[in-house]
């Protein structure tokens, strides 16, 4: 019989394993990640997150144990199967391109043509423009223009326009990897203080990140794995930070 998960979970995995060459990157894994909750997933190098995240995100599939989305067991093959599924991740080196504009990055993958013959087409331009202003600003992200280029944005503008991506796209759970690296102290905190809007935005959060600090400002709960393992789960004021630290 199907392990549905958690009856208020969004995504459920059970009994992940992994193997890279020989090195098992994910050993039996068993995780829920409930609906309008942000999760910060902690651990060191070579902890197993990558690759639960890589797997969650569609980039690469379990050897064993089974992934299960609003109840329903899941067969990712791809990063679109995850999208569909509404599961977005914003990388550290996330996958915009600096030489296109916001709006252009915002509807990357996803673009709206007039028409289309042969499956070539006339992008939909003004409408990219229209609702990209609308989407960073749902995000509280003061830009000038949507035709402006990533490579002239801050790091902290990037993470913001990422989200507002995610955001228009109605994802539900939205995956970040070190969303706060190389940001200055104003930059972390707009990008925290997005992190932490998501729940009332009916969106799942997973934060994945170094540093305690951040994790303990945004999420509601923590997870810490350890040699492809989770070793602690516990709700953020049920724990500190030196008992992570411990585990870890």
């Amino acid at each position: 019989m199907l392990d549905a998960g958690a009856p208020d979970a969004i995504i459920s995995v059970r009994n992940l394993h992994k193997w890279y060459s020989g090195v098992h990157a994910l050993k039996g894994v068993s995780l829920d990640f409930r609906r309008n909750e942000a999760v910060g997933l902690v651990g060191d190098n070579g902890a197993g997150k990558s690759t639960l995240i890589n797997i969650l995100a569609g980039l690469h599939q379990p050897d064993e144990g089974e992934v299960i989305v609003e109840g329903s067991r899941v067969a990712m093959r791809g990063p679109r199967d995850a999208m569909d599924l509404g599961i977005e991740t914003i990388y550290q080196y996330n996958s915009m391109v600096p030489s296109m504009s916001i709006a252009r990055n915002i509807f990357i993958g996803r673009e709206p043509v007039l028409f289309s013959i042969g499956g070539f087409g006339i992008l939909d331009e003004k409408r990219m423009r229209r609702e990209s202003v609308q989407a960073i600003a749902d995000v509280d992200l003061h830009l000038r223009s949507p035709d402006a280029l990533v490579g002239e944005l801050s790091g902290g503008q990037r993470q913001g326009v990422a989200i507002a991506r995610a955001m228009h796209f109605r994802s539900k759970v939205m995956i970040l990897d070190e969303p706060t690296n190389h940001l200055s102290v104003k930059e972390t905190a707009k990008v925290i203080g997005f992190v932490r809007g998501l729940a009332a935005q009916g969106v799942t959060a997973i934060f994945i990140s170094h540093n305690m600090h951040h994790v303990f400002a945004c999420c509601d709960r923590v997870v810490a794995m350890a040699l492809g393992e989770v070793v602690l789960d516990r709700r953020i004021d049920e724990t500190s930070i030196d008992e992570v630290h411990a585990v870890l």
